[in-house]
């Protein structure tokens, strides 16, 4: 036998599950997999091959098509599922968190294939073999060469899969977040405005928004040039995401010096301590500004908003509502926060 495949792409040998009620089957498979340079992990039933599924993460399946307790196709339906739960799970914790990108593609859908070993080749038990998912079948008495050739080429695809969409969800990520700061971008924040104003006009509950503006931001980057300007956004933006108070608050550049915060389920005193503690931050910081009017060190401008969505309103009056907020604290000397 040849070795390991030249297509498999990870470090570590792939780990191959075989679940078969057959023990003579059982060494069988154990014995060519290991010649062939993979790990093998056995199980006796269908049960047994579920519950090793979530804990050894297997690059591939072998799965017998009957056996007692749970039987090959009901266990290839439920690695189904499981793989689609854990699908659903990745996608809703990038809604929720922006800078988990790198979490949910780690807890992608790997595609991780089955491939079922049956003693039934008639045309009905082939079709429900792949009606229940199976990505191929063979069947027994095993044809080795034929099984070695399959799994192969399962794993070289598993493999490409895997890049391919780790790759889509790396652009998915990148085309929401902002390149200077690392937090959400305008297109981010306008996406998740819309989701959360339809998840909290269902509840009735409220939706805070605070937009906040560097003072005399022109005035420092005139002075200091535009890569201390582009080191003071990044800080600024530091201090913003790590003021956030819960996990569903986004944290987003929303245009030159200007950043959003999106805070669901937050009443407007909740939004007032939570610029509060970024406006002292962000002085705490003492970057210091000689072109600023208001101190000597870099300050923040805060508008505040706070409304409870309907259907009858939108998100662009919770983001006048803060803008006007916004503009009354410059109007009004810059350096304060002001709630609308």
């Amino acid at each position: 036998m040849s070795g390991i495949s030249p297509f498999s792409l990870s470090k570590q040998p792939p780990v191959i599950l075989v679940a078969d009620d057959d023990k003579t089957i059982r060494v069988l498979l154990r014995e060519a997999m290991e010649q062939e340079g993979y790990r093998v992990v056995e199980v006796t039933d269908g049960k047994q091959c579920l519950d090793a599924y979530e804990t050894v993460k297997p690059d591939i399946v072998l799965l017998d098509a009957l056996m007692p307790v749970m039987d090959g196709f009901t266990c290839c339906k439920q690695l189904l599922q499981i793989a689609r739960n854990n699908l659903m799970s990745a996608l809703a914790s990038l809604d929720t968190d922006s800078a988990s990108g790198n979490t949910v593609i780690s807890k992608i859908w790997e595609r991780t294939p089955i491939l079922m070993i049956t003693s039934l080749d008639d045309e009905e038990s082939v079709d429900r073999a792949f009606e229940a998912g199976a990505t191929d079948y063979v069947t027994k008495p095993i044809h080795w060469a034929v099984l070695r050739q399959r799994l192969r080429r399962l794993l070289q695809q598993a493999q490409i899969y895997k890049q391919l969409e780790a790759a889509n969800m790396a652009l998915q990520h990148l085309a929401n977040v902002d390149g200077l700061t690392g937090l959400a971008n305008r297109r981010r924040f306008d996406d998740y405005l819309n989701t959360q104003w339809i998840n909290l006009a269902q509840e009735e509950a409220p939706l805070s928004l605070i937009l906040c503006d560097i003072d005399f931001f022109k005035f420092y980057n005139d002075q200091y040039g535009h890569p201390a300007g582009d080191l003071c956004i990044q800080k600024v933006g530091g201090i913003l995401s790590h003021k956030a108070q819960k996990h569903q608050d986004l944290v987003a550049r929303y245009g030159g010096e200007e950043f959003a915060v999106i805070m669901p389920y937050t009443h407007a005193n909740g939004a007032i301590y939570v610029a509060k503690a970024m406006q002292d931050g962000v002085r705490n910081l003492q970057i210091a500004h000689d072109g600023s009017m208001v101190s000597q060190y870099v300050t923040l401008s805060i508008g505040v908003a706070t409304i409870v969505p309907t259907w009858e309103t939108s998100p662009s009056d919770l983001i006048v509502a803060a803008d006007k907020a916004l503009y009354q604290a410059k109007a009004e000397g810059r350096n304060r926060i002001i709630l609308k």
